[in-house]
């Protein structure tokens, strides 16, 4: 009897334990441990106030102080239209008119519709921005007069003053012809829900017009409910259908127009778009000078031309070539000067620096040097004669802050704790605010003046901070190590509290590796490593070859041969893991999502196996599925470089396939399709592989609806435990 009950409580107490350690997981999962971001703010025009959303009212303070100084606008006090809630505001440029907005709908990675409603800050009279609603990339004229925004794939123009609405387009056509706002490809690559910009006089509105016709449609299937909480069945399946180019087929046709609000007329800028993309458009400064930036179909060379919005004739200014690809991600950051001057960045010495042009654009000076990146270009202060940037200069996992000098180039350092930084600067430069956390500290936001002197703490995450402290996890530690070709690679691990001397423990390598991207990075970054650690894991991650911050050669080393020497990486991490004495080469995992699915196949089909087991979530299988921009980008079309994509291809080597597999999709994917996996599937099964596979009805990318993410980590935590 007395055995009986000993094992009965021994019985209780593990049941306990392993309870508890499902709370962490769900704990981490559902984001008790993640920083919770500062109240938005949004920064006021004289660089001295700013506003915030409190409880469905618009209130106003000052910058430095925080001070409330009025209410500038309350749904509750507001005459006209009665609204109850307000998801989110826009400031008029001229003090005299605001936007409010609701019933916030997402459509893809970026882009959202919502219910508009203008608020008059004279009258204190609330109207709907149209009678239709669900207007979309609303933007105000900088005089405040005008408002532009798209519906249905044509834009509007509301003029205030007359409280009347005037269409630009009419032609808009889904499926066929799109006005201002991007399609699916530019949006999802290019990084952007709207492609219109107001010139600086307010006169005219230019915008990028695409004819997607001849783009070949893809569809999916939805089979659940339209609620995930509806016990409604859906007899027949309903699909879902959108233009999606692929690597190698047609793009959409693009062309850049701009609209005279005077006149009502549209013209075509005479700048050639044949086999193009126009990432972005941009007014200088000047109402005559219309930036237009194209990249060629490889993206290998980038265009800036200036369209004369009159005679529509463009004139090219700025050029840059790469026998690789060009990277674009800069372009936001470009600053047009007053004296026709632009400053740029770019990685024409081998590192991404800042660089000033004259109104010709020919090459005035460098303003940034050194072997390091510049990850972000804030902007020039013209009266202090600086350039404020983020930098990666002290090595690949940290962000600094900078004030540089345009007459000597000297830095001083406006960022003194180590971690990643990131700066948003009030207009005028006066102030700026630091947005800080590390591995050991959780996001702190903080107001500085331009000197880097700091003023205030707007928000901190101490609460967050010590609630994780009181866990007794363990620490992430950073490390480095030399491959057998002599290439330095960055990583970090987690590894169990009270280690045992002599023990080996298992292994999970997690990773991303795709181009330009860091999972290495100084950062508060709670997931499920630190759950992991605490079941006997050590989990590690290494940044390889193609990541960013380590220079353009690092970074595009991997041109037209996405996959060889990522996996060449993460199989030398995994063989420099088994190699140290607390870790078991015999039981090595390795997981990641997207384009770390698509690395955690590629790894385990090695000719030298040294995974016993991996995850592949949402994975791409042959880049052939992929589309046009971002495949091509990196690989160019399957035409010029058929080598490249069959040896890059997990479905060509899916009979190496070794070591236990589990597979898992959304089959409303819209990004990497679920053709993905069902094609790898049927390689599988031809070459008599077994494997596991979870999939996830009705569920994008992200795999965030109802309960599914945290089904989710459970599921790969079992399928962990069985394997290793």
């Amino acid at each position: 009897m007395k055995k009986i009950s000993m094992l009965f409580c021994a019985c209780l107490i593990s049941a306990a334990a392993l309870q508890a350690n499902d709370s962490l997981l769900d704990d981490i999962v559902t984001g008790k441990f993640k920083a919770k971001p500062a109240p938005m703010m949004t920064l006021a025009e004289d660089g001295e106030h700013y506003y915030q959303l409190k409880d469905d009212a618009i209130v106003r303070y000052q910058l430095k102080s925080g001070n409330v100084v009025d209410t500038v606008f309350n749904a509750k006090t507001a005459k006209g239209e009665k609204i109850e809630q307000i998801e989110g505001f826009m400031m008029g440029p001229d003090g005299r008119s605001l936007l409010v907005y609701n019933n916030y709908e997402q459509i893809y990675r970026r882009s959202y519709k919502a219910d508009y409603y203008l608020y008059d800050l004279r009258t204190r009279e609330l109207n709907r921005l149209s009678e239709t609603g669900r207007e979309m990339a609303v933007k105000f004229s900088p005089n405040g007069r005008y408002i532009a925004y798209a519906y249905n794939n044509n834009l509007y123009v509301y003029k205030l003053d007359f409280h009347s609405t005037v269409a630009v387009t009419t032609d808009g056509e889904v499926g066929k012809i799109i006005n201002g706002t991007p399609d699916w490809l530019y949006e999802e690559e290019f990084g952007t829900r709207e492609l219109f910009d107001w010139s600086p006089d307010s006169k005219l509105l230019a915008f990028v017009r695409f004819d997607e016709t001849a783009v070949r449609m893809f569809d999916f299937q939805f089979f659940m409910p339209q609620s995930f909480t509806s016990d409604e069945t859906l007899l027949y399946p309903y699909s879902f259908t959108y233009k999606y180019p692929k690597a190698g087929e047609t793009n959409a046709k693009v062309s850049v127009c701009v609209y005279d609000t005077y006149y009502k007329s549209i013209k075509t800028m005479d700048v050639d778009t044949e086999n193009a993309y126009i990432p972005r458009i941009r007014w200088t400064g000047q109402p005559d000078q219309l930036a237009i930036f194209r990249l060629n179909r490889n993206q290998n060379r980038l265009d800036m031309f200036y369209a004369n919005p009159k005679s529509t004739v463009s004139t090219p200014i700025y050029t840059e070539e790469d026998e690789r690809y060009v990277d674009f991600m800069q372009l936001d950051e470009w600053q047009f000067l007053e004296d026709g001057s632009f400053v740029a960045v770019n990685e024409t010495d081998g590192y991404r620096h800042v660089h000033q042009y004259d109104k010709n654009g020919l090459h005035k000076k460098q303003l940034t040097k050194g072997n390091w990146d510049v990850m972000t270009f804030y902007g020039v202060d013209v009266k202090r004669r600086v350039a404020y940037i983020q930098a990666a200069d002290k090595n690949p996992m940290t962000r600094n802050l900078y004030a540089v000098s345009l007459k000597n180039g000297k830095m001083q350092p406006l960022s003194t704790e180590e971690g990643t930084h990131n700066a948003l600067f009030a207009p005028g430069y006066s102030y700026f605010i630091d947005t800080y956390s590390s591995i050991e500290t959780p996001t702190r936001v903080t107001l500085y003046d331009a000197d880097g002197k700091p003023l205030r703490v707007l928000h901190e995450n101490d609460a967050v901070g010590e609630a994780f402290k009181q866990l007794n996890l363990p620490k992430k530690e950073f490390f480095s190590f030399q491959t057998d070709e002599g290439i330095t690679l960055y990583g970090w691990m987690v590894k169990p509290v009270n280690m045992e001397p002599g023990k080996k423990y298992p292994l999970l390598q997690v990773q991303y590796s795709g181009p330009n991207s860091q999972q290495v990075l100084n950062n508060w970054k709670i997931d499920w490593e630190y759950y992991l650690a605490t079941e006997g894991y050590i989990v590690a991650c290494v940044d390889g070859r193609g990541t960013g911050a380590r220079g353009s050669e690092f970074r595009k080393c991997t041109y037209q041969n996405i996959g060889q020497l990522e996996t060449a990486d993460q199989v030398a991490s995994a063989r420099y893991f088994g190699s140290l004495p607390y870790v078991d080469k015999d039981r090595l995992a390795i997981w990641g999502w997207s384009f770390g699915g698509y690395m955690t196949l590629m790894c385990m089909s090695v000719d030298e196996p040294v995974f016993k087991a991996g995850i592949a979530v949402a994975p791409v299988t042959d880049w052939r599925f992929y589309n046009t921009a971002y495949t091509e980008r990196y690989m160019r079309c399957p035409q010029e470089n058929f080598k490249g994509y069959d040896e890059g291809s997990p479905l060509l080597r899916a009979d190496k396939l070794s070591g236990n597999l589990l597979l898992v999709h959304g089959t409303a994917d819209d990004n990497v399709h679920v053709q993905n996996a069902y094609n790898y599937v049927h390689r599988l099964v031809e070459a008599g592989k077994q494997f596991e596979m979870q999939i996830y009805p009705d569920e994008n990318h992200f795999i965030r609806k109802g309960n599914s993410y945290r089904h989710l980590y459970h599921r790969m935590k079992l399928f962990l435990d069985k394997n290793l």
